[in-house]
């Protein structure tokens, strides 16, 4: 770059002047006279910029595009607005156009972006980042048009790399990926050649395959990508080195920097399909120029012949031009499957109630519907956890996307109850098509116990104002099965028909040492038992009763004796001696 930036970049935000700074080399990278080094990067004040060592990290050298072509285009020169609200239609902006990202790829970019929080949780990786290597490497791919699951329409290939402009890679993938079995290609939307595939390469939606025309695979295989070698993205020479390492050109860094400073100033979703797509290559001969303004015809294509003059007729007259044919009427695009949801509904969802810490016994069913309430299949239907809770879908997430069957039937994963009690709601959408959802409320209901028993039968006494040698253990059970984390309430009551606390005789002490006749919050172990608190006595005599509750029915009163000690028996007069 013609500058280092020299600072680090905070967490989650790109400075303005890292934007511009990279604007600005990019643009001097295409004036007239610019030199470059052996992989491309542009040299600055006359001294080529040194390439990082990234042999070790890649695990066999090279990048992961084998420096393929990428599109060039800039972003507008205005950031995009704010995120429209929901139901709103984006204005036809380049602002607003280039800003949105087609909602299955967006869902992939942030998909990855979770799973590397926490398996790399040290990487900081961003996921405008995997935006902004989408958006050169693929246009996102092509504009969004995958399928349900995530796949490209068609594969999106690079150049065979038969050493004619670009390295020499011969097949190693027996045309698996590529279909080439002469020599590799990079492919997918975020351009992975086949060898770099072979150990990079992820499953990202679950389906058992790792696939690099499949978005979620491509977008999650980048991210652990970028992440190895300990990089920490958060830092900028660490970002420069993960992104040189994807792609060794520093005209490649400065623009990938650039379309990730412009998407971390406000995207928003847009239907799959709908993306644009960039105009321009890095192996064209023409300038860049950013998206939303006028581009000049493009200089690799050759412009046509104008038509020869029509000679003169006799009489000075000019023939006639020749009618032009009819232009036949472009065939209306059909609408993708999602295009055709006009909202989802219920499948036969049961109730949905867990206790705390189990699985909930059913599983959300929605079904994708026409406005005439035909099932729509192949469409991807997300699910969102809300509300105050920490229960999750299997494997711990909040959000799931899982594609409709053939008779439009989405199955959410299975709900896992955590340890917050109450209602709480999952949401439905259809990824990349606004449609109406369903709602659906979940219930987490507190451990219960039907059963509380004493572990031991020794008497519990006490002195007045002293403190009882045995602490009250008691063990928890629900239909004969351990109750493990089931809560218990213990009160000294007044009778066995008044449950009201009593205000004298036995008690606990707080944390300040002071006197309380109510615990609550108590929990039983993971075995179902649990050890009450020391108790202590006033001056009070007589029999009390401790009674223990807990959710589900379980109740033990047990008794508690404070008596004066037995005073000491007179001693006997000894016998009288006889003679």
């Amino acid at each position: 770059m013609a500058a280092h930036f020299g600072r680090r970049l905070r967490k989650g935000a790109a400075t303005t002047a890292v934007a511009a700074a990279a604007v600005a080399a990019l643009s001097a990278s295409q004036a007239p006279g610019a030199t470059g080094d052996d992989h491309g990067r542009q040299a600055a004040a006359g001294a080529a910029t040194p390439a990082p060592d990234i042999t070790a990290a890649t695990g066999g050298g090279g990048d992961a595009t084998a420096n393929s072509p990428y599109y060039t285009d800039l972003p507008p020169l205005h950031s995009p607005n704010p995120s429209p609200a929901p139901g709103s239609t984006p204005s036809a902006s380049g602002a607003d156009t280039e800003g949105g990202i087609p909602a299955t790829v967006l869902d992939a970019y942030k998909r990855a972006e979770a799973e590397l929080r926490s398996s790399k949780p040290g990487c900081n990786l961003p996921w405008q980042l995997l935006a902004a290597i989408g958006k050169v490497e693929s246009g996102q791919a092509r504009g969004g048009r995958v399928d349900a699951n995530g796949t490209t329409l068609g594969r999106i290939l690079g150049p065979q790399l038969d050493g004619n402009g670009f390295a020499l890679i011969k097949d190693t993938d027996h045309g698996a990926y590529d279909g080439n079995s002469s020599y590799d290609q990079a492919v997918g939307p975020m351009q992975f050649i086949p060898s770099t595939w072979a150990w990079a390469g992820r499953d990202g939606n679950g389906d058992g395959k790792k696939d690099p025309n499949n978005v979620y695979d491509a977008a999650l295989a980048a991210g652990h990508y970028l992440c190895r070698a300990g990089w920490n993205l958060s830092d900028e020479a660490d970002l420069h080195q993960a992104i040189l390492s994807y792609n060794n050109s520093q005209d490649y860094l400065n623009l990938v920097l650039t379309w990730m400073e412009y998407y971390r100033k406000g995207t928003h979703s847009i239907p799959d399909g709908t993306g644009p797509v960039p105009g321009h290559r890095s192996d064209d001969s023409g300038p860049r120029h950013p998206a939303g303004h006028h581009k000049p015809s493009h200089p690799s294509t050759p412009k046509p012949d104008p038509k020869p003059q029509k000679p003169h007729q006799p009489g000075g007259g000019q023939e006639s031009p020749d009618p032009k044919p009819p232009t036949p009427p472009v065939p209306p695009k059909p609408p993708t499957p999602s295009e055709t949801v006009d909202h989802l509904a219920d499948a036969g969802t049961g109730k949905l109630t867990a206790t705390a810490g189990e699985a909930f016994g059913s599983r959300i069913s929605t079904r994708a519907e026409t406005k005439a309430g035909m099932a729509v299949g192949k469409v991807r239907v997300r699910f969102t956890i809300t509300g105050d809770t920490d229960a999750t879908f299997a494997g711990g997430e909040t959000v799931a996307t899982v594609a409709t069957d053939a008779k439009g039937v989405a199955v959410a994963p299975a709900l896992q109850a955590g340890e917050k009690t109450g209602d709480f709601k999952i949401t439905t959408a259809v990824v990349g098509h606004q449609a109406k959802g369903v709602d659906y409320t979940a219930t987490v209901t507190e451990r219960a116990a039907d059963t509380l028993a004493r572990t031991g039968d020794t008497p519990l006494s006490c002195t007045p104002g002293g403190e009882f040698a045995d602490q009250v253990q008691v063990k928890a059970t629900y239909k004969g099965a351990v109750a493990g984390k089931v809560a218990v309430a213990a009160t000294l009551i007044k009778s066995a028909d008044d449950a009201t606390e009593n205000d004298k005789g036995p008690y606990f002490k707080d944390a300040d040492g002071k006197p309380v006749r109510t615990l609550t919050g108590l929990l039983t172990d993971a075995e179902g038992r649990l050890t009450l608190p020391k108790l202590y006595a006033d001056d009070t005599t007589g029999t009390f009763l401790l009674r223990l509750t807990t959710p589900g029915g379980g109740t033990l009163t047990v008794e508690l004796t404070v008596a004066a000690p037995d005073a000491p028996a007179d001693p006997s007069p000894s016998p009288s001696a006889t003679s």
